[in-house]
């Protein structure tokens, strides 16, 4: 039986928790993840209905509390995974199919795990920007950047987190001098998302910005992107004492879990080769199980060194970046 795909959270009527079913909150968009429910539920015989939820995940999850029909919450971002660890709303979970989630892309205390990864790497101009110009973090503030760099707000989730990154490897007085530094080095006022940054650089607003890989795969499979993306190239900057900085879309079990022995099922087969495989090529992203390829055009950007920081510690520094972010009046 196709799954039920809800297209909304808002207003929508409370899902049953039947047997042999699996209710899951998403912040993915369902088409995103459609490919593995079919899978699953081809495998399993289990039903599983998705909400997608694009604000307010946490607020009704805490409002609906013991009798919430969440199983499951399947979302992007430590910063998300961290919120909804924080509102006291999901459970630990022990299993030993999960244990091929890498220490530093799972909770410490197993209350959410890494699914896939993405990097957060430099789109950099195919003629303007000469090999090995940028080669780590650090080196986005430098002062030959003037006028070069295009970014979205860096309020936003994506940078906060690379700027916790930062702060674990440097520290305050060190961020903030970046932080400063970039500021200093911005072609425009930080606004739109990721690809409006690439069509900035194909504009000739810049030469370079910060970006997620995945979305080069988004801009060739559109025709009007198509010509954005082909312009630029990805670079894997990376910290000077460290890897690229990655994060992660994840998943967690709920504390009210009606279908806890389904929605277990369906965590392990999220980890399995079949489910890494399929996510990591409907997304552009890399999978986080060790063995399992990347698609050829993932494959094609290149290889590089994770860093191996654990997103637990990013998640827990996020507060602390937002605060120097702000203090700098960055997106101002």
């Amino acid at each position: 039986m196709r799954p039920l795909i809800l297209a909304s959270l808002l207003g929508a009527t409370a899902m049953p928790a039947l047997a042999q079913e699996v209710n899951v909150y998403s912040h993915r968009q369902p088409e995103l993840i459609q490919p593995l429910v079919d899978a699953f539920t081809a495998e399993t015989g289990i039903k599983v209905n998705v909400a997608f939820v694009d604000k307010g995940m946490v607020e009704r999850l805490q409002a609906e509390g013991d009798r919430s029909p969440a199983d499951l919450v399947l979302t992007v971002d430590v910063a998300r995974l961290g919120e909804v660890k924080e509102a006291g709303v999901l459970q630990p979970v022990e299993d030993e199919a999960l244990d091929v989630v890498p220490e530093s892309l799972r909770d410490a205390d197993n209350q959410w795990f890494g699914l896939t990864t993405r990097a957060r790497i430099v789109y950099a101009h195919n003629e303007r920007v000469a090999d090995g110009e940028v080669t780590t973090y650090e080196d986005l503030a430098d002062p030959k950047w003037k006028g070069r760099l295009c970014t979205r707000t860096f309020t936003n989730d994506y940078n906060v987190a690379l700027t916790a990154a930062y702060l674990a490897h440097h520290g305050e007085e060190e961020t903030l001098a970046w932080l400063e530094g970039l500021k200093s080095n911005l072609a425009k006022s930080p606004e739109g998302g990721d690809r409006d940054q690439v069509k900035s650089i194909w504009a000739g607003e810049c030469d370079i910005s910060l970006g997620n890989t995945y979305y080069m795969g988004a801009m060739l499979k559109d025709d009007e992107q198509k010509e954005w993306a082909e312009s630029v190239r990805i670079v894997f900057p990376t910290f000077e004492d460290g890897g690229t900085h990655v994060n992660v879309s994840g998943m967690a079990m709920t504390k009210a879990a009606p279908n806890r022995e389904a929605a277990l099922q369906l965590m392990e087969f999220l980890v399995s080769d079949e489910a890494q495989r399929i996510y990591a090529e409907t997304n552009n992203e890399f999978p986080i199980k060790e063995g399992v390829e990347r698609s050829e055009l993932v494959a094609s950007w290149g290889e590089f060194t994770p860093d191996d920081l654990p997103l637990s510690e990013i998640s827990d520094l996020r507060p602390k970046a937002l605060d120097l972010i702000e203090r700098v009046n960055f997106d101002g």
